[in-house]
């Protein structure tokens, strides 16, 4: 309020004695380092081209370029910088959807994946219709499948059915609704391989919920448990070892017929034993991390 009482103070003089102006031009024009450069948030980077840190006159295309070069060397702060800037200037282009979806991966690259969904969610909104959301719907998927691959998870071979299965059971409903919605995907095949590998993952982390169970001395817990992967988790590789804990935990209840049932089920679905071992590629360490117990 006060400073456009204070040039309204120094348009009058202006208009009448028509001077004074070149005060009022001063005041009204902007000359703030972002009007002259939006793009000063990447200033910081090293670059061999200065024109490539000033894009005041640059259009879409040279905002793609940039961004991609970016891309290319795998420096995805900047690539996400950049694809803002182009997202505010060019906010209804032709490509402003494309946009949205480079974004969107740029974040989930930088390991930002809370920022990768919103972008995601956001494409999936505004452009429900288009020939790429079954992409976005990947990328979803993507992101949750792994969001808990942390510094740990990469170089020591841990047991994934022994963490927190939310971000797992997420994915797998994502790409489930991704197979469902666009069948013709060509992102479904994939999806489908990582479908499995997380039906086996959360069938396994019950068997491990089961095993605690039975620790605990909470037999019936146990029990129900195993039965419930029996059930709900057909085909996949902790079928026996729910079997089996089946078959202990009715043994421990004093319910001998039940565990036979479960010991003949075993062993006519399973005569050599699990078919995929617990720990099919167990390494030394890999062994002497579960026999520590960290994640359990």
């Amino acid at each position: 309020m006060r400073l456009f009482l204070l040039k309204l103070l120094v348009l009058i003089p202006c208009i009448v004695s028509m001077q004074g102006c070149e005060t009022v031009k001063k005041l009204y024009s902007d000359d703030s380092s972002s009007s002259k450069n939006e793009c000063a948030d990447w200033k910081d980077y090293d670059s061999k081209d200065k024109d490539d840190d000033d894009c005041v006159d640059w259009d879409a295309n040279k905002f793609r370029s940039q961004a991609k070069k970016a891309v290319d060397a795998g420096n995805w702060d900047k690539a996400i910088k950049i694809y803002e800037a182009l997202e505010a200037r060019f906010p209804f282009g032709p490509e402003s959807s494309q946009t949205q979806l480079d974004i969107a991966y740029a974040y989930y690259k930088n390991s930002d994946p809370e920022s990768a969904i919103a972008a995601a969610d956001r494409f999936i909104k505004m452009n429900p219709r288009s020939p790429n959301v079954d992409y976005a719907y990947y990328l979803k998927g993507l992101v949750n499948y792994n969001r808990d691959i942390g510094f740990a998870q990469r170089f020591i071979p841990t047991d994934a059915s022994q963490r927190d299965p939310g971000n797992a059971r997420s994915a797998y409903d994502i790409f489930s609704e991704l197979v469902r919605k666009y069948p013709q995907s060509r992102y479904v095949p994939d999806a489908n391989k990582r479908m499995i590998a997380l039906k086996n993952n959360l069938a396994m982390h019950e068997v491990h919920v089961a095993r605690y169970y039975m620790k605990r001395r909470a037999y019936v817990a146990a029990a129900n448990r195993a039965a419930y992967v029996v059930e709900k988790y057909q085909r996949t590789t902790a079928v026996p070892y729910a079997l089996q804990v089946m078959q202990e935990a009715y043994t421990k209840l004093d319910m001998p017929d039940l565990a036979q049932n479960a010991e003949k089920v075993y062993k006519l679905n399973f005569p050599n034993g699990p078919p995929v071992p617990e720990y099919e590629n167990a390494t030394v360490s890999h062994k002497i991390w579960d026999f520590i117990g960290l994640e359990k």
